[in-house]
């Protein structure tokens, strides 16, 4: 008889231990938020852009971009904004070689020379899908991280004038938090 209830301490024990010991391939994450600067488009051409990631797991993430440039024929406009979807692939968790798809709304005005006849609107807004890769790397601490990217994408509605591709790209330093 005591053999049996044994046996049923030693069951409940290790039923009790398993169901609050947790084991993971990685430690738990804190910074779940990243800022990040373009860098890289910023020396380049002077523009402005600024992103924004969510990480949701230690390989995917969801984030957000916004530019701005003074120069309204530059190759993406004066303006965008967009969302992106990242899946990182790799040993270390929200790092490494990444791939991502975005959507991009951007305005701009196409450049006339001033030997055409006639008066033409040349200022467009225009959406566009595409796909991007890239890698990332951060520092031991999860603190800070720097990432290289490029993408291509086609737009939705271009307009006649308009480049039917389009293509995004840079040097990016962020901040987690």
């Amino acid at each position: 008889m005591k053999i049996w209830t044994m046996e049923r301490l030693v069951i409940a024990l290790a039923l009790f231990c398993s169901y609050i010991a947790s084991g993971q391939a990685y430690p738990a994450f804190k910074n779940d938020n990243e800022v990040k600067f373009n860098i890289g488009l910023f020396l380049a051409t002077t523009s402005i852009e600024g992103s924004y990631e969510y990480f949701f797991s230690e390989d995917t993430s969801l984030g957000g971009t916004v530019y701005f440039d003074n120069d309204a024929t530059d190759f993406n406009g004066n303006f965008g904004i967009g969302p992106n979807f990242r899946a990182y692939f790799g040993y270390q968790p929200r790092s490494g070689f990444f791939a991502e798809a975005f959507g991009l709304y951007y305005t701009g005005e196409e450049e006339v020379s001033e030997d055409e006849l006639g008066r033409q609107n040349n200022e467009y807004s225009t959406l566009a899908l595409g796909l991007g890769l890239g890698n990332k790397w951060v520092t031991r601490s999860e603190k800070f991280s720097l990432e290289i990217f490029a993408g291509f994408g086609r737009n939705i509605n271009p307009e006649d004038f308009q480049d039917t591709f389009m293509y995004r790209g840079g040097l990016s330093v962020g901040f987690r938090f």
